[in-house]
């Protein structure tokens, strides 16, 4: 395996680090879009994650003897908790009312995206425990120089979960609705596997959602500025309803269309000619992750028909093992997303604080898998099978 250099770097700019670097870092996991240099560099380049939107890049990264970058972890210096999908406002209540100071805190993820992806980037030629080690230890070092109140890491991968808790950091889990591709032939090959009642129900939602509109699938080149226009309406009008300033600016859409249009499908549905709602999602190597979705024009059962309908036909024709629909909304169990674990870690940097979150995190995992468990049994749409 390839020597590392002990020194970790940190850097206010992923193109610091460089597309060639990072990729090569990230090529053990092709399949995850959020973890390539493209999409990391768009969120800064666009203006959406940086100093002033209160995601201050401090990406860390590892060079081997060489010279050569071998390991990356995605960092941000962060001044508040939104855009994280990992809900620490009560911890940062809390600790400022007894007299501490929450933010800054460093916060590796990628941005504004709640889909599970690796979050230590080790090349394949390095030993993975002893970068991610060196990366974890970085990110605490860097918390102590900038008077941050932790790290927390979102969204990882299971085993870089449980390698967290190994190190120390307090666990945490949470759960979304994922879709499993069982080698479904068909949508009506999955509709098959359902009980009678949610095979009609869901057939009458499409019938109704799809009447008088044409649904348009678009990837890749067939996505124009047009396109992005219209998409970029549905979303303001959507994020402004739902949490009053959307994170996402227009120009993080003409970039994502000119650096990443094969890893992005566009579900847009059109009456007499007109855009009236769409749904976006990236393409991974073994999953669609469905990301925003918007509309003008309400039409009943629509969302549905966008957001989970079309991206279990679309991964079941190529081939993807699951579709990943984002945060929150047990209405989509009845439509075949079941309960999933997703997780994060935490450091802490006060004993006063890591204490009683210590003791909360402890009860609430057991609540979560309490709660996946009996979502599953109960609201599963899919057939019994006699034991």
């Amino acid at each position: 395996m390839t020597a590392l250099k002990a020194e970790v770097e940190v850097h206010s700019r992923i193109a610091e680090v460089g597309r060639e670097a990072w990729d090569r870092c990230a090529a053990a996991w092709p399949a995850n879009p959020f973890v390539a240099f493209d999409f990391l560099d768009i969120v800064e380049e666009s203006g959406c994650a940086t100093a002033r939107t209160g995601w201050a890049p401090r990406h860390l990264s590892i060079k081997d003897e060489a010279g050569v970058v071998a390991a990356v972890m995605p960092l941000y210096a962060k001044s508040h908790s939104q855009g994280e999908y990992v809900f620490d406002h009560g911890w940062a209540d809390a600790y400022e009312r007894a007299g501490g100071r929450y933010y800054p805190k460093l916060v590796c993820a990628s941005p504004f995206s709640p889909a599970t992806g690796p979050r230590f980037l080790v090349r394949p030629d390095v030993d993975r425990d002893i970068g991610r080690r060196m990366l974890l230890r970085g990110a605490v070092e860097l918390c102590a120089r900038l008077r941050a109140s932790g790290v927390g890491v979102n969204f990882p991968l299971d085993d870089e979960w449980r390698f967290m808790g190994g190190e120390g950091l307090l666990l945490r889990q949470n759960q979304q609705y994922h879709w499993l591709n069982a080698s479904y032939a068909s949508f009506e090959d999955f509709l098959a596997q359902l009980s009678s009642g949610r095979r009609k129900t869901i057939r009458r939602e499409r019938r109704e959602a799809t009447a008088d509109l044409e649904i348009i699938r678009l990837t890749g080149a067939e996505i124009t500025e047009d396109h992005w226009d219209a998409f970029f309406a549905f979303y303001m009008d959507t994020g402004a309803r739902k949490w009053g300033r959307p994170y996402l600016n227009r120009l993080f859409f003409s970039l994502l269309g000119e650096r990443m249009s094969d890893n992005v499908l566009l579900v847009m549905a059109r009456r007499d000619g007109r855009w009236i709602a769409g749904a976006l999602n990236l393409i991974g190597g073994d999953c669609l992750f469905g990301r925003n979705w918007g509309c003008l024009e309400e039409v009943p059962f629509l969302h549905f028909e966008l957001c989970y309908y079309q991206a279990i036909e679309y991964a079941i024709e190529r081939g993807l093992p699951r579709v990943e629909a984002g945060a929150q909304g047990q209405h989509k169990i009845s439509r075949g997303y079941l309960p999933t674990a997703v997780y994060s870690a935490h450091f802490i940097a006060d004993p006063a604080l890591r204490a009683p979150v210590a003791r909360f995190l402890e009860e609430e995992r057991r609540a979560v898998q309490g709660e996946m468990d009996w979502l599953a049994e109960e609201y599963s749409p899919f057939r019994k099978v006699a034991s």
